[in-house]
């Protein structure tokens, strides 16, 4: 499972201050720290940034890469014009630059793909359609059919573009947890060849902080055996990485296991595994969601 990084982040008071400011310095710890945690890629989001992005997003993009310079960026924000002059800037990595992302709206992917097309870059095909989130696995397919059959009219092949079904908080929208694995399982035959991602953190976004590490960990593992590519996360989170890196095989077998209707002996169970078993539960359906899941 590859890894985004997704901290160096607006919304970090940290962050936010120094693209404010123009402070290299917290930037490029992040981007030294990312790398040491082993992110494949690092996530610059800039949210809206509608006021000056044109000229923030290259600036953090020649920040980074002053001392980060081969480990490939994701240029998040929603303002199309600081996508384009921050790819003017990119210096060019053995990955290409990941455009995070582009709508199943006309009126953004008429822009914004063939911005990709000039830069060589890849992007994240996002599942948000004119009516705003799809109701369920079908209307993901369509969307994707829609993009994706666009892109390859301009001459992006199926490769270089990342699907995101978007993940909804467990708390509020538990039912589409499902749908989207759902539409994981049909992307290889809607779409062969093209990558998948999603921004991991939006389940756990609403919970109890000392719960969220448990469902970001617990659903990359159940999204990977739909195949999932790879996930927007916390590289704070080293639990998460080690898994995702395959160091902890066990908690896999064990979640996988949970999803084809095995029920194992809780008993036999350490704390932590018994935990991964609940929190797949919760994820599947089986349990109602409740801030205090672990403890039942």
């Amino acid at each position: 499972m590859l890894l985004i990084g997704e901290s160096l982040n607006v919304i970090s008071r940290k962050i936010g201050r120094a693209f404010k400011e123009r402070d290299p310095k917290p930037i490029q710890e992040e981007a030294l720290f990312q790398r040491e945690k082993g992110m494949d890629y690092i996530d610059i989001n800039l949210g809206p940034a509608k006021k000056d992005g044109h000229e923030l997003m290259p600036w953090v993009v020649q920040t980074v890469q002053e001392v980060v310079d081969e480990i490939p960026l994701a240029l998040d924000t929603s303002n199309i014009a600081a996508i384009e002059a921050a790819l003017k800037v990119y210096k060019e990595t053995p990955q290409p630059p990941l455009i995070n992302s582009i709508m199943v709206r006309p009126e953004r992917y008429e822009k914004m793909v063939p911005i990709a097309v000039e830069h060589n870059a890849d992007f994240i095909a996002l599942m948000w359609g004119p009516e705003g989130l799809p109701r369920d696995e079908n209307e993901r397919a369509a969307l994707c059919v829609e993009l994706l059959y666009f892109a390859n009219e301009a001459g992006i092949t199926n490769e270089k573009i990342w699907v995101d079904g978007i993940v909804t908080p467990v708390n509020i929208q538990q039912p589409q947890l499902m749908s989207l694995m759902e539409f994981q399982g049909m992307i290889p035959d809607i779409a062969p060849g093209a990558k998948s991602t999603c921004g991991l953190s939006n389940i756990s976004n609403g919970p109890p902080d000392h719960l969220r590490p448990i469902l970001n960990q617990t659903y990359m593992v159940m999204l990977q055996k739909y195949g999932m590519h790879s996930v927007i996360a916390d590289p704070l989170d080293d639990q998460l990485i080690a898994i995702a890196k395959g160091k902890r095989q066990d908690i896999v077998d064990l979640i996988y296991s949970v999803m084809d209707g095995n029920e194992p002996d809780m008993g036999s169970l350490s704390k932590e595994m018994q935990d991964y078993v609940k929190t797949a539960n919760v994820i599947l359906g089986k349990t109602l969601y409740s801030d205090s899941w672990l403890e039942i």
